[in-house]
């Protein structure tokens, strides 16, 4: 099974004003590397700020486009991960790994989905 693990957190103010520790990313390192040699990490990345993304918005047939920042979000998707596990409960346990690794001076959330497989007839 797929799982997406979406790291949710405040654009500002969510962690140390200097950003991440030098001690904090090695450590993100090691798990990182743990969770590819174990086949568990499939894809990772941080996404760029609000404010350099758009919204494509459909509301029953008219198209609105919508440059950042995004006033309306409070929260925003600021990374995620896709991960291989046997089970949700494993994916939570690597999340809950991941965000501790944080420690006290950050507040974010992450968020765990499982991806719906295609049908086989997709292609």
């Amino acid at each position: 099974m797929r799982f997406m693990m979406m790291i949710k957190l405040e654009e500002e103010g969510a962690g140390p004003a200097d950003g991440p520790s030098e001690q904090m990313m090695t450590e993100m390192g090691k798990l990182m590397d743990e969770m590819t040699k174990a086949g568990v990490l499939l894809d990772t990345a941080g996404l760029q700020p609000t404010a350099e993304g758009t919204q494509i918005q459909w509301d029953h047939g008219k198209l609105n486009v919508v440059d950042g920042p995004f006033t309306e979000a409070k929260e925003v998707i600021g990374g995620y991960a896709i991960i291989q596990a046997k089970s949700k409960e494993e994916a939570v346990e690597w999340a809950k790994r991941f965000v501790r690794l944080h420690g006290d001076d950050w507040k974010l959330t992450s968020e765990v989905r499982q991806i719906e497989e295609p049908p086989e007839d997709w292609g």
